[in-house]
């Protein structure tokens, strides 16, 4: 793990024994919390001053992959293979809360901290909670549903979730997944807003002579994600390549859902040169105008300040 500035590595931190994974910073900036690779599946919650683990929370029995921090306070959510969800505070090494699923789950807050939303995968639903309530039944459930799937194939090839976000303002849901679209969808009523093509999906490949869009190593999720204005959508390729999506005039659906109504369909305003391989990390930095991929082996950083596409 790399503490890095754009002209210096600030700090190597090591952990050989339990490896990292899904790596995410606290309210405090020297700490994180992270996801483990070796020995078990305990998540960890790191010091980045002195290189020391300040808390253990244990529970899940399978990959944690899916990690989130609250934005408003100590809490913090977790999915796991072993289809659960639970709800940690870091002040304490207990769960306090969790919730049982039918298929491995991915996990988000909305900007507020007062929603969370778990995405099923296997069964294509959004299960939105409100925080309070988490014990109690969805408010909302959505059903990710992309009718042009049918017009390549039939029966349409399954939805493998990877990752969701909501937008800054709230009202919309960024869908990441693992085949060659991510999507949009109204996070108020469930519409299926938008579908995001061009993208080559990361987890393509071939079993058995059969091709497959299953995540291989359980669910990454970083490959697509918002700026912090919400107004674009970035996000890597299997070929390496950077896409850009303009989203910031997204239709407007009321009433009740119809799944048979197309999305609109958006490809990238611009296509960016990143690596040689796959492109699994792109993130924006949430303070300053810059963009930031890494490539399959973490090992490769590009960095992109605002350009005349993103203004």
């Amino acid at each position: 793990m790399w503490l890095k500035r754009l002209d210096r590595t600030l700090k190597t931190l090591y952990s050989k024994k339990y490896g990292v994974d899904l790596p995410r910073f606290t309210h405090k900036q020297t700490t994180i919390v992270h996801a483990s690779t070796k020995e078990d599946d305990t998540i960890r919650y790191h010091s980045l001053h002195d290189n020391k683990y300040l808390q253990y929370f244990k529970g899940h029995k399978g990959k944690v992959v899916s990690l989130e921090v609250s934005p408003v306070d100590d809490g913090f959510m977790s999915g796991s293979m072993d289809k659960t969800v639970r709800l940690w505070d870091l002040r304490s090494p207990h769960c306090r809360g969790l919730l049982n699923l039918p298929a491995p789950p991915v996990v988000a807050y909305d900007a507020s901290g007062l929603v969370f939303a778990v995405g099923v995968n296997t069964y294509a639903r959004i299960l939105l909670y409100d925080q309070a309530n988490f014990d109690k039944a969805p408010f909302l459930v959505i059903t990710l549903d992309d009718p042009t799937l049918a017009l390549i194939s039939y029966p349409p090839r399954p939805i493998y979730m990877t990752s969701l976000a909501f937008s800054s303002n709230g009202k919309y849901l960024l869908v990441g997944c693992s085949g060659n679209a991510h999507y949009i969808l109204d996070a108020f009523e469930g519409h299926l807003l938008a579908k995001l093509e061009g993208p080559v999906g990361l987890e393509r490949r071939k079993i058995n002579a059969k091709e497959t869009i299953e995540p291989q190593r359980g669910i990454s999720g970083e490959e697509v994600s918002w700026t912090p204005d919400s107004k674009f959508v970035v996000g890597g390729s299997l070929d390496g390549k950077i896409m850009v999506w303009d989203v910031r005039e997204l239709p407007v659906k009321e009433g009740p859902v119809d799944h048979k109504n197309h999305p609109l369909r958006l490809q990238p305003v611009a296509k960016l040169d990143g690596h040689p391989g796959p492109a699994r990390c792109v993130q924006f930095n949430p303070r300053l105008a810059m963009m930031c991929s890494a490539g399959a082996e973490l090992v490769s950083i590009t960095v992109f300040v605002r350009s005349s596409v993103l203004c």
